[in-house]
């Protein structure tokens, strides 16, 4: 499958909230949280503007996301999401490398202990699990894992 990758525009952000909501809706272990009208109102007045969004498209049509953030000089990948119907075909990793070109010392993420997918997605990207927690630390309540890609030089 031939798609491009493009930095996201405010004008995306319904397309973006779109597939984060269909994926989150896949995990019937992480109930959402935030009504569909908050997720909107957050991805085109929170996310967006903070920069550090990419999406993938083909044909004009948006498919799938990533959104990394620096926090104490560490890159955290915020979100990565690819439509179901779109998985396999590269452009997770696509995304993945995208928000990898950042310079930073270490690059670490959160993901659901119960997303076995996304976890051997992170292994095989190079991933290594570094710590699992028991929910307390995210809005949803469930256990996660933290992941860490590049050597963290930090003292």
């Amino acid at each position: 499958m031939t798609f491009s990758i493009r930095a996201a525009e405010s004008a995306d952000a319904d397309a973006l909230a779109d597939i984060y909501l269909a994926c989150r809706r896949e995990m019937p272990y992480a109930p959402l949280v935030h009504a569909d009208e908050a997720v909107r109102a957050w991805f085109a007045d929170a996310l967006l503007p903070a920069g550090g969004v990419w999406l993938a498209e083909r044909d004009g049509e948006i498919f799938g996301f990533v959104a990394s953030s620096m926090q104490d000089g560490v890159l955290w990948l915020d979100q990565l999401y690819i439509e179901a119907r779109r998985r396999g075909a590269g452009a997770g990793r696509a995304l993945l490398e995208r928000a990898l070109s950042r310079p930073a010392p270490a690059c670490r993420l959160h993901v659901f202990q119960a997303n076995e997918g996304a976890r051997r997605f992170y292994e095989a990207q190079g991933f290594e699990l570094q710590s699992l927690g028991d929910g307390r630390d995210n809005e949803e309540c469930c256990p996660d894992a933290v992941y860490q890609l590049l050597p963290d030089t930090k003292e």
